[in-house]
């Protein structure tokens, strides 16, 4: 496992769906090991910006970069999301026909790794993850905490230097929120790993190093005033810190355009 995380660099990137825009101009750096939360209304680009740092969607002009590499500029997409980058989405999407046990292991098939090896290393993240006890049950045999914990598990397999969160907790009880929130901070704090959590849950923009949010597709100012909701609610959930400033450790740069 590597003892540091990717850097993350997304500059001034546009992407447009159809007639929609879904992030206009946003630029964002996100230091190695830095844990940043990323906030806003639902249809905001949230999970458009976790695509495009994940190289699961090509911006329409502007640049990510992964340790200084553009990622859509070289013929090594693949590589970034077979060998740095590892996902947890909201649901969990595990394959039902198989085990807790070959679902972890599915992201080591494709990587050459040997079936003994394939299993040990599943096992020993199972056990991580506690639930060693429940390997050879299926998905649908496990609670919805236990599934997530499952994926979460699967995520890092291939010992990622950078974890994207889209939602984890969202279709989760507060109590198993909290659970699988630990897992997932206790992990990066023990691995290192750099963290992105796009989340609606306020637990998480309390834990990140900092959390940016996101309006109609652009980056705005930590602390600045979010159009009213419906009932006049702030359509903003989970902010916390200053943009552009340090974050606890010193480390941390963000630039977007409002």
């Amino acid at each position: 496992m590597s003892d540091s995380g990717a850097e993350v660099v997304v500059e001034h990137v546009h992407k447009r769906f159809g007639q929609v825009t879904a992030l206009q101009d946003v630029s964002l750096r996100v230091a190695s090991g830095e844990v940043v939360g990323i906030a806003g209304r639902s249809g905001s680009g949230k999970s458009t910006l976790l695509a495009l740092i994940g190289g699961l969607e090509a911006p329409d002009s502007g640049d990510v970069l992964i340790d200084g590499e553009p990622i859509w500029r070289r013929r090594h997409t693949a590589h970034v999301r077979r060998e740095i980058v590892g996902f947890v989405f909201q649901r969990h999407l595990l394959l039902e026909s198989l085990s807790a046990l070959a679902n972890v292991e599915v992201p080591l098939l494709g990587a050459g790794v040997r079936r003994a090896e394939r299993r040990r290393r599943a096992l020993s993240l199972l056990r991580e993850v506690g639930l060693e006890h429940r390997a050879d049950h299926l998905p649908s045999q496990l609670s919805g905490g236990e599934r997530q914990r499952v994926a979460v598990a699967r995520a890092i397999t291939n010992e990622p230097r950078l974890l994207l969160a889209d939602e984890p907790t969202g279709a989760l009880d507060s109590g198993t929120s909290e659970r699988v929130l630990d897992l997932l901070f206790g992990l990066r704090d023990r691995l290192g790993m750099t963290m992105i959590v796009v989340s609606y849950d306020t637990a998480v923009g309390a834990r990140a190093d900092r959390t940016v949010t996101l309006i109609d597709g652009q980056i705005v100012e930590e602390g600045a005033p979010a159009p009213p909701g419906p009932g006049g609610r702030s359509g903003i959930e989970g902010q916390s810190g200053i943009e552009g400033q340090p974050g606890p450790q010193g480390r941390s740069e963000l630039r977007g355009r409002a």
